[in-house]
């Protein structure tokens, strides 16, 4: 732990114990409009120190509202919890927080990054009655804002359900995602009013096909699995559907599998870089190592996304499928 951040964890410990100690009275939050640097029109209160919210989400939502309309992204640095397992500090950071590492010696193409040890950050704590409040605001950044560009950031870029339907029409028509994109912006007006950029369409849609199994593939997948259950008790698997009983991912392993990973199942490897098929689906492989350093396939999967729901339900079903034995480390890229 740096300095800076020990620093940070005492102020947020003295102010949390300050307050507990003292007469809590509801608080609002809400505020008037401010205005940030550089004349950039805030709709949300400024961050400042002593505002409660009732729970940590609450703040983070807040913050992140803070600085779509500054033009920064932000992040969680660190969290605490107490000896029971309660969530007491969390601290809030500029996502050019940290500083910038020199590849050079270890990659002639080293990745580009966008650290700048900026200090802009929030620290926050919870009294004991869980009311979360702000103990430290740094405002400032050593780097330029772009409030005009937030809107396309990637965690900030989304589709409407109007424009996700428009683009599976036009898919099956065989309007390519360049001129739906184009459409979009004429009906926009401009392209300053546009939610997201021409490869979130293309994205969408590669993402659309990848879902497009007929039923008959479903049902041959599903036979097959099946006859082999019938076979070998010990063989696994699990289909996951979407709303329109579409083939979303699979899993599967047979006995050998799951027998190796209740021996070697300690240390686990990852993979979902393999694509397979004319589908481009992710084929994810969890490998173990037994005892004569020979690799052992310990399940896979064919997966129609790489998000955080998929990924969700692939762990899920693969600790279902081992009994409930979790591995103590799981290695991936």
């Amino acid at each position: 732990m740096t300095k800076e951040e020990i620093l940070d964890d005492v102020e947020a410990v003295m102010l949390v114990e300050s307050d507990d100690e003292s007469d809590h009275n509801s608080t609002k939050l809400q505020g008037d409009d401010g205005i940030g640097g550089d004349g950039v029109i805030v709709t949300v209160p400024l961050p400042e120190v002593n505002m409660k919210f009732k729970e940590e989400n609450e703040i983070f939502d807040f913050y992140k509202r803070y600085a779509y309309d500054m033009g920064f992204l932000v992040r969680k640095r660190n969290s605490k919890r107490d000896n029971d397992g309660v969530l007491r500090y969390v601290t809030y950071v500029c996502s050019r927080k940290g500083q910038k590492i020199n590849n050079t010696s270890v990659s002639l193409k080293p990745h580009a990054t966008i650290q700048s040890g900026c200090k802009a950050r929030l620290t926050t704590c919870s009294d004991i009655r869980r009311i979360w409040q702000i103990n430290t605001v740094h405002l400032d950044h050593n780097h330029k804002k772009s409030p005009s560009k937030s809107r396309l950031y990637r965690c900030n870029r989304e589709l409407s359900a109007q424009v996700k339907r428009r683009l599976e029409i036009n898919d099956i028509v065989g309007i390519p995602p360049h001129k739906s994109f184009n459409s979009t912006i004429v009906e926009a007006g401009s392209y300053e009013n546009m939610t997201c950029i021409e490869n979130d369409y293309q994205n969408y849609i590669e993402q659309v096909r990848r879902l497009r199994l007929s039923e008959v593939v479903t049902t041959t997948i599903q036979s097959c699995f099946s006859t082999m259950q019938a076979q070998c008790s010990g063989f696994y698997f699990s289909i996951d559907l979407d709303e329109e009983s579409r083939l979303k991912n699979v899993f599967w392993a047979d006995n050998r599998s799951r027998q190796a990973c209740m021996e070697f199942g300690d240390i686990v490897t990852f993979d979902t870089t393999y694509l397979t098929n004319k589908y481009d689906m992710p084929f994810a492989l969890f490998v173990g190592v037994n005892h004569h350093k020979q690799t052992n396939l310990l399940g896979c999967g064919l997966i129609s996304n790489k998000d955080t729901d998929t990924f969700v339900w692939l762990f899920r079903t693969w600790l279902q499928c081992m009994n409930g034995q979790a591995p103590n480390g799981i290695i991936t890229d």
